[in-house]
């Protein structure tokens, strides 16, 4: 991995542009969600996603979340049932993945799902994930913003110490509130938590 990045950051209020603009030109962006900080990658751009797994040390074979802003744009890229479905809507926005079957045409980068059939996505809580998300206006893939293995991070501060020189740009939206991971369901026949 080359440091040597100049890793800016940015107070939350007005940052959604900015943040929109590094993630279109293949940057990575930390920002928080409800359950801690995420390191933000365009989900669509295999390239960036590539930097993504180099940045954190995180093996490829591992698939990675797609954060999306709300059910209609987890439509786009994955299959719901009727027991996902009504998981969704119960669970969401929140702190809940879902690991579903890709929808026809799904954009998000086959490095990013590790070459599986299946998609995990999410509706994340958090009003600044939300700003993010809706001026990007695509998926985002979004795993712990933080060194593979390492505690996960619940302050800007926490992913400034972890990656600074290694991504674009951190999002500072104060403390998480979980502080946790998501809660992952696999939803096969028989779904999976």
């Amino acid at each position: 991995m080359k440091l040597g990045l100049e890793t800016a950051i940015l107070p939350a209020s007005g940052a959604a542009d900015t943040a929109a603009r590094c993630l279109e030109g293949g940057g990575l962006v930390a920002f928080p969600t409800e359950t801690v900080y995420g390191l933000g990658a365009d989900a669509t751009n295999a390239r960036a996603v590539a930097r993504l797994y180099e940045a954190k040390g995180r093996p490829s074979f591992n698939p990675l979340i797609a954060h999306v802003g709300d059910l209609q744009a987890a439509r786009r890229i994955a299959r719901f049932d009727d027991r996902s479905l009504r998981l969704a809507e119960a669970f969401w926005p929140g702190p809940m993945t879902l690991v579903l079957p890709k929808a026809s045409g799904c954009p998000v980068s086959d490095l990013a799902t590790a070459g599986l059939e299946t998609v995990a996505v999410r509706v994340p809580a958090h009003p600044i994930a939300h700003e993010i998300l809706r001026a990007f206006g695509k998926p985002i893939v979004a795993p712990s913003a933080n060194i593979s293995g390492h505690v996960s991070p619940t302050t800007a501060e926490h992913v400034f110490g972890d990656l600074s020189g290694r991504i674009d740009l951190i999002v500072d939206g104060g403390p998480v509130s979980v502080g946790v991971e998501s809660t992952i369901v696999g939803c096969f026949e028989t779904p999976l938590l």
